[in-house]
């Protein structure tokens, strides 16, 4: 019996592809350490204030992945796709490199100009978070590009190294501002901005390399369908946190202000089913990167309807979780807990549709179905503005609209996505595998 385990665990540890367990593992300290930082800040702040620097946190995980998630995306494509035929990556990556940084010029204008509504109406009149903003757009840009350029020339093991460095030394600062009894909402929005930067750093070092000469490198390598691809991840991640910003936007009175706090926390519970599903790809993955490889395509497309699935399942078992033991849960981690199982459920369930349609976006995107995967994320988008227009209660407004657009949007992608694989479309598999394994929701 010990023998064949061992054999078992070794024919699994030969199908695991490359950096698999690095990311895995990067991924799940950047995941906890962003619970550990919320949990934290929440009891040292006082409502108004955890609720302003929640809006930070909502804005640029909103604007950072959504602008250059698409870039990291295609730098590692076509870095990996020179390095395959003997092509040095260097030129790609400074020409990606010069788009993002015009993207973040754009990001840190429009934010100035804005700026006004930006400090009174999502920051509470924090003005320091504004500073913190813009520096999370300059140190996320880097980030994105440098993960992009490690992942492209195959240094998972340092990618891996980005995702957990970065939430450690997140949740470190965050810690010492606890420890010393800050109560600046200032600093933790520093502390929520500047890790990216120290990441880049520690996975940089002691790599060698990365930018090899080449031919230089026309946008048009990049993608073609840049602008769509950036349309839908700009879309996606702001349904992510669509019922938080509609809150924030909505909440009039001091008491629904004060109110935000328990409905943040809410969220972030009802949005431990997405780190279930990160944790349960690494299983997942590495059987259809085998059929992938193999041209089994017929056999790939089964082991995606079980990876959708296996989706349901997990967002079904996140709604169990949060209409029964959910608020216990929150009541122990957060101070100030006020809602109950019936909010967390509709969160719960919102955020199992979320990764439901996320995933099929990825198939779209491998199917080089852009548009379409960008036409389903506005139906999710025009579906939660209508929701949002019924009714009194504003909470429940924002559940209620959360739920129904991520089902809309996923049920759009079904139909576009299995529309093309019964018309025998197979796409590039071994891109949809890459998409799934190495683009995870940004928390």
């Amino acid at each position: 019996m010990a023998s064949r385990a061992q054999r078992i665990v070794a024919a699994a540890r030969s199908n695991v592809p490359e950096g698999t367990y690095a990311v895995g593992a990067g991924l799940l300290i950047a995941g906890a350490t962003a619970y550990g930082f919320q949990i934290l800040a929440n009891h040292r702040l006082g409502k108004i204030n955890y609720a302003a620097l929640n809006s930070l946190w909502a804005v640029v995980f909103v604007v950072t992945p959504g602008l250059f998630q698409p870039l990291e995306q295609e730098v590692a494509r076509a870095v990996a796709h020179r390095r395959a035929q003997g092509i040095g990556g260097g030129p790609l990556v400074r020409r990606a490199a010069v788009l993002g940084a015009v993207l973040a010029a754009v990001s840190l204008v429009l934010a100035l100009v804005f700026e006004h509504p930006i400090v009174h109406t999502l920051f509470h009149g924090q003005g320091l978070l504004l500073i913190g903003l813009l520096a999370a757009i300059i140190c996320y840009f880097a980030a994105f590009i440098t993960r992009g350029t490690l992942s492209g020339n195959g240094r998972f093991g340092a990618y891996g190294l980005m995702h957990g460095s970065e939430g450690t030394v997140r949740i470190i600062a965050c810690g010492a501002l606890f420890a010393f009894g800050s109560h600046s909402v200032g600093l933790y929005g520093l502390a929520l901005a500047l890790p990216p930067a120290v990441a880049v750093l520690v996975s940089l070092r002691g790599q060698k390399g990365l930018l090899t000469p080449g031919p230089t490198a026309p946008y048009s390598e990049l993608s073609g369908a840049l602008g769509l691809l950036l349309l839908g991840s700009v879309l996606a991640q702001s349904l992510s946190y669509a019922a938080f910003l509609a809150a924030t936007i909505l909440a009039k009175t001091h008491h629904q202000k004060e109110a935000l706090a328990g409905f943040i926390s809410a969220i972030f519970v009802a949005r431990i089913p997405i780190l279930m599903f990160q944790a349960v790809q690494a299983a997942l993955l590495p059987k259809l990167a085998a059929l992938a490889g193999a041209g089994r395509h017929d056999e790939f497309r089964n082991g995606m309807r079980r990876l959708l699935l296996i989706v349901v399942g997990v967002g079904v078992i996140g709604v169990i979780g949060g209409s029964t033991i959910g608020p216990f849960v929150g009541k122990k981690l957060f101070n100030n807990w006020t809602l109950g199982g019936l909010d967390l459920g509709l969160l719960a369930a919102g955020s199992g549709a979320f990764i439901l349609a996320l995933t099929l976006s990825q198939g779209l995107i491998a199917l080089a179905s852009y548009t379409r995967a960008a036409v389903a994320w506005v139906v999710g988008i025009a579906v939660f503005m209508v929701t949002l227009a019924v009714g009194n209660e504003l909470f429940l407004r924002c559940e209620l609209a959360f739920l129904l657009a991520s089902l809309a949007s996923a049920a759009t992608m079904a139909v576009f996505l299995f529309g093309q694989m019964l018309r025998g479309a197979t796409g590039d598999v071994d891109t949809l595998v890459g998409l799934i394994e190495h683009e995870p929701l940004e928390l």
